[in-house]
């Protein structure tokens, strides 16, 4: 029932979602009557939804706290409570931003050795596209917090991009070692040592986001989501100042009809709809937001992130980046080596062998 459109964005999103991934199906949680009358409307999802009514619908003013508090028998929360039980593989919401994550987070819990969920998403670069988290879930945030981060975008370019060894950067305020704070300090010095499944770069600039210079960005929630809302708005402005030019005279009119294919494949290159999909990660469960401007087509394409999160088991793949994370960490640690040497016997060998 989330979103500026919702339900019917919602519906359309779902049929043009089944189109692409012929074998899924829905559970649509919200208001029957008003769903019901929809569904007819495409061919594609009949036999393959089950609606489940709730006259209760959690407010896009609503906050976190009187969500969790009233909501219990919404439809956001009855289709994180389907994902929790096993009945679903994954929920994908274009409602309120901090009920959604709440929510999540109370009835899907945090995974092993997470302490924070971040929410990650994709960014249009020169390259391609990059993986950035978090966005905005948590605004302060220690070492600890930005190596999981790290982890998990890892894990998420792996499996949705199709990265074997994505590279890591660190957002910050300089490439050089001794700038930034001790968090992103302290992050850079136990990812450079780290065994993990993916190359870390160092610390990359805010021009780094938009050139593609690592494969995923890590940085707290209050610098990225400030990052991502100023390249959203930068975008706005340079085709507010396009439009502007190229109505300025007939001359400029005639050059835009010139250019009119170049600028076509320029604003599909940059079509929000096909970045749509904010994933709450760290959970035991797959939770996608929508951003609630959306239409059919952005809301098929946060659906079929979330199918390809559910496909690739990214929850196990994150599952086991931290647990060999931690066995690693234990041993350093200890000071014992993996093969059971301790780090002084170890050293006293490479004495020897010197001598």
């Amino acid at each position: 029932m989330g979103g500026d459109a919702g339900p019917g964005m919602v519906v359309g999103g779902s049929a043009l979602a089944r189109e692409r991934h012929p074998n899924l199906r829905f559970l649509l949680f919200g208001d029957e009557a008003k769903i019901t009358p929809l569904l007819s409307r495409y061919r594609a999802l009949r036999g393959v939804v089950e609606v489940h009514h709730t006259d209760d619908v959690v407010k896009s003013t609503d906050r976190p706290s009187q969500a969790l508090r009233q909501g219990r028998r919404s439809s956001m929360r009855l289709a994180i409570n389907a994902v929790a039980e096993g009945e679903a593989g994954g929920i994908v919401s274009a409602g309120n931003t901090g009920a959604l994550m709440a929510m999540s987070k109370i009835a899907l819990k945090s995974m092993p050795g997470i302490d924070r969920p971040a929410i990650c998403g994709f960014l249009p670069t020169l390259r391609g596209e990059s993986v950035m988290l978090d966005l905005g879930a948590n605004v302060d945030c220690d070492q600890d917090n930005l190596v999981q981060f790290a982890i998990m975008g890892a894990a998420f370019a792996r499996t949705i991009l199709g990265l074997p060894r994505p590279t890591v950067g660190l957002l910050n305020v300089g490439e050089e070692e001794m700038k930034g704070n001790e968090a992103v300090k302290g992050a850079a010095a136990i990812l450079n040592e780290a065994n993990l499944p993916l190359r870390f770069h160092g610390f990359v600039e805010g021009d780094d986001i938009a050139k593609g210079t690592t494969d995923v960005v890590v940085t707290d929630g209050f610098s990225g989501n400030v990052a991502l809302k100023t390249m959203e708005g930068t975008a706005k402005l340079f085709s507010q100042f396009l439009q502007t030019a190229f109505g300025h005279s007939f001359l400029s009119k005639l050059g835009y009809t010139l250019a009119k294919p170049a600028m076509m494949a320029l604003r599909e290159r940059l079509d929000p709809r096909h970045h749509n999909g904010g994933v709450f990660l760290g959970l035991n469960g797959v939770s996608v937001k929508s951003h609630g401007g959306m239409d059919d087509v952005g809301f098929a394409t946060a659906i079929g992130l979330a199918v390809d999160m559910v496909a690739d088991d990214l929850i196990g793949r994150i599952t086991a980046d931290m647990a060999e994370f931690s066995h690693h960490d234990a041993v350093r640690d200890n000071g014992i080596a993996d093969d059971g040497v301790t780090d002084d016997d170890d050293d006293e060998a490479r004495g020897q062998a010197i001598a």
